[in-house]
């Protein structure tokens, strides 16, 4: 997932042949492929989520891996900016879908009483693998290339999916119980302490399609959801983005020789994504006290804090390095949405909307990553980042209106 968001300028200034990554040329396009990296997210959200409720979660699961990791593999033979663009985008498409299917996968799994937790160690496990994508390009500092190869190994896993991961029971029952109600039988789906489901959805002889998002009480929590979805994954990436190039753009770092400007972009990832383990427990912590809506809000509130801290004056690479663990701290607001979002909505519709209200985030993401590189003054970004913080103020605000889930399960469930 961040091999690019570590290389982009100097692997893009290699493609167009600039002679620095502060060329405009170089900014505008490394904004557009990662532009089409969040916007293939977001459509692969949907279109994978739908087939995990439609040909199950573990199936699908496997699909998504190999998307990812054929083409983010094909990224190392893109000799011009745009094949870049169109590996990156494909990559994303099974990047966004293993999302979807995997945190429905998870949330139908674990009991209930341990979410906060497996919801922090999972997002661990992201971390972990984003520290290994710094390991990654610190030692191919000089043949960035070279590090888009490391993405295709996560393809062995799924001859493990496939194997040893049956799909959730949860998704089952309700598969059974469509079936059964499309032949004529009247099916009520067993609910929590032996009473019937309170999932409307599940009684419906039409297999749910995107529409039912927008349609009953669903459709608040859609679109409440897409709101604090859009805000604060727009604010995150395009600080994680345009981190990178701000740090490199440093006045005390001209100087510096590129590889150690490079070892120091991966000495600021290792700080940020070390510092956001801390942060997932934390959070987790915060969910268990005060309840997922908000532990969220919560977190928010801190990570504009950070944030707006680390950019409300001008720094340098010494003051700058002591903000960054701060905002990747609070970043693990994110883990949470793996187990709070897909329980919100109905069984059969839950890969569906929670890919589809999490992931169209990303467009938004990526409309904010296009504008941010067209209309900042190349080298000069803290302004722009500072002003992209402000977005985490009504991610805050909405969180707030989110439904609380009782036991965190079913979406019908929810206050």
């Amino acid at each position: 997932m961040h091999l690019y968001t570590i290389v982009a300028a100097p692997f893009v200034a290699s493609l167009l042949h600039a002679s620095s990554t502060t060329d405009p040329q170089v900014m505008a396009k490394s904004s557009w492929i990662q532009a089409a990296f969040l916007i293939g997210w977001a459509l692969g959200g949907g279109f994978f989520g739908r087939a995990g409720d439609r040909l199950g979660r573990s199936r699908a699961l496997g699909l998504t891996i190999l998307t990812y990791a054929t083409f983010t593999g094909l990224s190392f033979f893109a000799q011009t900016w745009w094949q870049l663009m169109v590996f990156r985008f494909l990559a994303a498409l099974g990047i966004g879908g293993e999302w979807a299917v995997g945190s429905a996968l998870l949330a139908e799994t674990w009991p209930a009483r341990y979410r906060p937790w497996a919801a922090a160690v999972l997002q661990t496990a992201v971390n972990l693998g984003i520290l290994l994508a710094c390991l990654v390009t610190y030692l191919l500092a000089e043949q960035q290339r070279a590090v888009f190869l490391v993405g295709v190994v996560p393809a062995i896993v799924v001859f493990w999916v496939r194997k040893s991961v049956p799909e959730p029971r949860e998704w089952l029952e309700a598969r059974d119980a469509r079936a059964a109600a499309r032949r004529g039988f009247p099916v009520i789906l067993p609910g929590r302490g032996g009473e019937p489901a309170a999932d409307s959805l599940s009684h419906s002889h039409d297999v749910p399609g995107f529409a039912d998002l927008f349609r009953g009480s669903v459709r608040r929590t859609t679109l409440l959801t897409i709101i604090v979805c859009a805000c604060s994954l727009t604010a995150w990436w395009a600080f994680m983005f345009w981190i990178n190039q701000h740090l490199r753009n440093l006045p005390d770092l001209r100087a510096w020789a590129k590889p150690d400007r490079e070892r120091l972009v991966s000495t600021s990832f290792f700080l940020l994504i070390g510092t956001s383990i801390a942060g997932n427990f934390f959070a987790a912590l915060l969910a268990k006290l005060l309840g997922y809506r908000r532990a969220i809000a919560a977190m928010f509130l801190g990570f504009f804090l950070a944030m707006a801290g680390a950019f409300c004056v001008e720094r340098g690479h010494v003051s700058l390095m002591r903000w960054v663990p701060c905002v990747g701290f609070f970043s693990g607001v994110f883990g949470l949405f793996t187990m709070y979002l897909p329980p919100l909505f109905p069984t059969l519709l839950r890969t569906t909307g929670a890919g589809f209200s999490y992931n169209i985030g990303r467009l938004a993401a990526a409309c904010g990553t296009i504008v941010f590189g067209l209309f900042t003054k190349v080298g000069d970004f803290r302004l722009a980042l500072l002003i992209n913080s402000l977005l985490l103020i009504p991610a805050m605000l909405v969180a707030l209106a989110l439904p609380e889930l009782k036991d965190g399960r079913g979406g019908r469930s929810a206050e």
